[in-house]
C-alpha cells in the first residue's frame, strides 16, 4: 500500500460518511431546484402569467436559503457543544423529512392556496436542515485529514454536490423521457421526492458508524465548549465571518445560474425540451466534479486561498459570456457555456473545505463555518437566480452573465481581504 494512498484508505469510512450524506442532502435540495424550474410555477402558482410563474416558483426555491442560516446557527450551536457526528444526523434526517413531503402536497387546483403555503413551509424545512449540513460535513473530513492533506480531504463534502446533481437530474430525465407530459405533470415529478427517504436510510447508517473528530476531542479535553458558540464567534471572528460569507458568494452564484435559472430559461423563453437541457447539465456536471477535484489536489500543492482567488477571477470572466453563451440557439456553444462555469465553480467550491476552517478556532468552527456558507447562499444561491430571471425579462439574456461578473468580484475580495489566523 503506498503513502500516496494510506491517508484515504484509512480514513474511508469518515470521508464516505462526509461524500455521501452531502450527495443526499444536495439530490434533495437539487430535485426541488430542478421542480421549481419544470413544475411549480403551473402547478402552484397556476393563475399567474409565464414569467410570474417562473419568478414566484424561484421564489419558492429561494426561501430556504433564507433557512438556511437559521439551521447554521442551531445546528451550529450543538455541533460545537455536544459534537459533529450527532448533529449531523439530526440535520439530514430534517432534510430528508422535509423532501419526502412535498411528494404528497395537493397543487393549487385541489387546495387552493393552502398548497403553495405547505409548499414554502416544507421548504423551509429544507434549508433548516441543510444549514447545518455543509459545515458539519467539511469538518468530519478536514478534522480527520493528516497535514498536508487537508484540502484533498475537503474535497469529500464538495464532491457531494455534482453526485446529488446527477441523481437528481439524472431521474427526472429518466421520467421524463418514459412519462408522457400529462403523466409526468400529474404524478411523475413526485417520483423524486419519494426516492428521497431510500437515500436518506443510506445516509443515516453510514453517518451512525463513525465517531467525533480529533479536533473537537482535544477541544473538548482543554476546555469546556462556549456556552453560546454564536457570541464567542461574533466577538472572536467578526472580520473572518464576513469574509467567509462574501467568499462563497460565487461558487453558489454559479451553480445555480448554471443549472436552476439555465433550466427554467431554455425550457420556457428558448423552447428547448427539459429533457434536452437535462442532459446538456448532466454532461456538464461531470466537468463540475473535475473540477473540485482539479482543486483539492492544486490547493494542497499551493493553498486553497490561490486556488479560491484564482476560481474568482475566472468568475468575472465567465460571466462575461454567460448570458450570451446560454441564448446563442446552438446547444454546443450552451453545453460549452454551463460547463465552463461549473468547472470554475469547482476551483471556488472544492478549496471551501479547507479554507473555510481556517478561519476560525475550533470551539465555534461549526457555527463560523456553516454561518457563512449559508449567508452567502442568501445572495448567490437565492438573490443571484432571482435577478438573473428580472434582467432576462426586463434587459435581455445577455445581461444575466452581470450577475456573476459581480458575485466574482465580491468572492475575490473577501478571498484577498480574509485574516489569517496563526
Amino acid at each position: 500500500m503506498s503513502s500516496a494512498t494510506h491517508p484515504v484508505r484509512a480514513n474511508a469510512r469518515v470521508l464516505s460518511a462526509s461524500l455521501v450524506g452531502t450527495a443526499v442532502e444536495f439530490y434533495d435540495f437539487y430535485i426541488f431546484g430542478t421542480a421549481a424550474a419544470l413544475v411549480i410555477g403551473p402547478l402552484f402558482f397556476p393563475s399567474e402569467s409565464q414569467a410570474a410563474q417562473t419568478l414566484l416558483a424561484l421564489m419558492t426555491f429561494g426561501i430556504a436559503f433564507f433557512a438556511r442560516p437559521v439551521g447554521a446557527i442551531v445546528f451550529g450551536h450543538f455541533g460545537d457543544r455536544i459534537g459533529r457526528k450527532s448533529t449531523l444526523v439530526v440535520s439530514l434526517l430534517l432534510m430528508g423529512v422535509s423532501t419526502f413531503l412535498v411528494a404528497f402536497l395537493p397543487s393549487y387546483a385541489v387546495a387552493g392556496w393552502i398548497a403553495p403555503a405547505l409548499l414554502c413551509i416544507l421548504r423551509f424545512g429544507q434549508g433548516f436542515g441543510l444549514g447545518g449540513e455543509w459545515g458539519g460535513a467539511s469538518l468530519l473530513a478536514v478534522e480527520n485529514a493528516p497535514k498536508g492533506w487537508e484540502a484533498r480531504f475537503g474535497i469529500a463534502a464538495p464532491l457531494g454536490a455534482p453526485l446529488g446533481f446527477l441523481f437528481a437530474n439524472g431521474l427526472f430525465l429518466l421520467l421524463g423521457l418514459g412519462l408522457s407530459e400529462e403523466d409526468f405533470l400529474s404524478w411523475g415529478w413526485r417520483v423524486p421526492f419519494l426516492a428521497s427517504a431510500l437515500l436518506v436510510v443510506l445516509g443515516l447508517w453510514i453517518r451512525l458508524r463513525i465517531g467525533e473528530t480529533p479536533a473537537f476531542r482535544e477541544a473538548m479535553h482543554a476546555a469546556p465548549p462556549p456556552r453560546v458558540p454564536l457570541g464567542r464567534l461574533l466577538a472572536d471572528h467578526p472580520g473572518a465571518v464576513l469574509a467567509g460569507t462574501v467568499g462563497v458568494i460565487a461558487c453558489f452564484s454559479l451553480f445555480y445560474l448554471a443549472t436552476t435559472f439555465a433550466l427554467s430559461f431554455a425550457t420556457t423563453k428558448l423552447g428547448y425540451p427539459r429533457e434536452t437541457i437535462l442532459a446538456i447539465q448532466l454532461a456538464a456536471d461531470v466537468v463540475f466534479a473535475i473540477g473540485i477535484v482539479v482543486s483539492g489536489w492544486w490547493a494542497d500543492k499551493t493553498s486553497p486561498r490561490t486556488v479560491m482567488a484564482v476560481g474568482a477571477g475566472l468568475t468575472v470572466l465567465v460571466g462575461l459570456g454567460f448570458g450570451s453563451g446560454l441564448g446563442s440557439g446552438s446547444l454546443w456553444v450552451m453545453f460549452l457555456t454551463m460547463a465552463s462555469a461549473l468547472f470554475v465553480m469547482g476551483l471556488c467550491y472544492g478549496p471551501l473545505g479547507a479554507w473555510l476552517p481556517g478561519l476560525y478556532a475550533v470551539p465555534v468552527r461549526y457555527t463560523g463555518i456553516s454561518l457563512a456558507f449559508n449567508l452567502g447562499g442568501i445572495v448567490g444561491g437565492a438573490l443571484a437566480p432571482f435577478g438573473a430571471a428580472w434582467l432576462a425579462e426586463h434587459g435581455g439574456v445577455a445581461w444575466t452573465g452581470l450577475v456573476l461578473s459581480a458575485a466574482g468580484v465580491v468572492t475575490l475580495a473577501g478571498v484577498l481581504l480574509a485574516p489569517r489566523r496563526v
